[in-house]
């Protein structure tokens, strides 16, 4: 079965800079399936971060567009969060998760997504 696992949260001051890595398992390398971030906070909703679909184009929330950056490495089959210029606003449960498919011109959507990562931490401190 498909596992994903997120690493790289901590804490940061706001306007510091991390890098969440998430590390999919059980299905091939250079496989190109729609992934995504996803965050949620406590008492909130969870809500879609950023995605990258089967032809490499990306869409972010309106929230961090121009902070973060999804990227892909297929050979490694791992998916990258790089969050620059953060805000205690970012403070979140961050998800990786893949529609365990091919996908083109995805949503951020949570009911696209079929596998979820046990999430990472992110606090950004004031």
């Amino acid at each position: 079965q498909v596992h994903l696992v997120e690493s790289g949260g901590g804490s940061v001051q706001a306007g510091g800079s991390l890098r969440l890595s998430c590390v999919a398992s059980g299905y091939d390398a250079y496989s190109r399936h729609c992934m995504g971030w996803f965050r949620q906070a406590p008492g909130k909703e969870r809500e879609g971060v950023a995605s990258i679909d089967s032809a490499g184009s990306n869409n972010y929330a309106d929230s961090v567009k121009g902070r973060f950056t999804i990227s892909a490495d297929y050979g490694k089959n791992t998916l990258y969060l790089q969050m620059a210029s953060l805000k205690p606003e970012d403070t979140a449960m961050y998800y990786c998760a893949t529609v365990g498919a091919d996908c083109y011109g995805l949503a951020l959507s949570s009911h696209d997504y079929e596998y979820w990562g046990q999430g990472t931490q992110v606090t950004v401190s004031s």
